[in-house]
């Protein structure tokens, strides 16, 4: 097995948003806002090359919203999708299975493109099974007010449309070993209905696909949790379960949408669990 930090593209969102109760004061100290008290954030993604598999974890943003949506959120940068898999001689078309941590659209927009002329959408990845898990998929079709604007159907139906749509079974006690996908899942519910994260072993170390439970490393404090989680204090309790884990067994996080760290490890303080130390992803699993 050989994995890849995919960079799909850098965002920005309100930094008041994004850390909830915690104070400007304090969240600034590790996500400084710039003039408009928005933060600089990552949408990066995980390839996994396991045999013939080549497995994708999210696919970012995507590029066929409107340039009024795209000013919302202040697209910066010059990664692309298309150009990180390039870096490791992969193409759209070698992917075959995407894996949705969930359906927000800076996750799942990369994944359903225009066509030439634009005049109907179709799968970025042709060759590929996507895969979801039914309850979320139909929190996701079914939005609730507050995540409206984040499951945007054009990024959602024409999966299903497709053909190309798999779920993945949910398990009573929110975790499943030995997934379809060949790792491990933690699903969790307090940032949206059935969230899922990977945990993936690789040459004796693991790692957790952060997505939403953990943005940045600034939100490791157990109340740093984001306006836009459905369920705020589930959160802090999945935060506490997953983090206490992830310090006591020396996992690795894998960050989605921190923009200077892609992996950290925690260690136990007299505030609680804390940041450890910052790593890229050479630094661990060489090039």
């Amino acid at each position: 097995m050989k994995l890849y930090p995919i960079e799909t593209g850098n965002f920005k969102l309100d930094g008041g948003a994004m850390f909830g109760v915690v104070p400007k004061s304090v969240w600034q100290k590790t996500n400084p806002a710039d003039s408009n008290n928005m933060i600089d954030l990552a949408m990066r993604c995980l390839l996994i090359e396991d045999g013939k598999r080549l497995i994708l974890v999210d696919t970012g943003i995507g590029n066929k919203q409107s340039k009024k949506f795209f000013n919302y959120y202040h697209l910066w940068g010059d990664f692309s999708l298309e150009k990180s898999l390039s870096q490791y001689g992969f193409i759209c078309d070698d992917i075959t299975d995407v894996f949705f941590t969930h359906l927000h659209f800076d996750h799942c927009g990369g994944a359903i493109k225009w066509n030439k002329d634009r005049s109907e959408y179709k799968p970025t990845f042709r060759n590929a099974i996507y895969w979801s898990n039914r309850d979320h998929w139909d929190w996701a079709v079914h939005p609730n007010p507050r995540e409206k604007a984040s499951f945007l159907k054009e990024n959602i139906l024409p999966i299903q449309e497709s053909g190309q749509l798999k779920f993945i079974d949910t398990p009573k006690d929110n975790f499943l070993k030995n997934s379809p996908l060949g790792f491990d899942i933690y699903f969790i519910n307090g940032h949206t209905d059935k969230q899922m994260l990977p945990v993936i072993t690789q040459e004796e170390k693991t790692i957790i696909y952060a997505a939403d439970l953990l943005p940045t490393t600034g939100h490791i404090p157990l109340p740093y949790v984001t306006s836009y989680d459905t369920r705020p204090l589930l959160s802090i309790v999945e935060k506490e379960q997953i983090l206490t884990l992830a310090e006591q067994q020396e996992y690795f996080f894998f960050f989605e949408h921190d923009a200077c760290c892609e992996l950290c490890t925690l260690q136990q303080t007299e505030k609680g669990i804390r940041l450890k130390e910052t790593f890229s992803f050479i630094d661990i699993f060489g090039k």
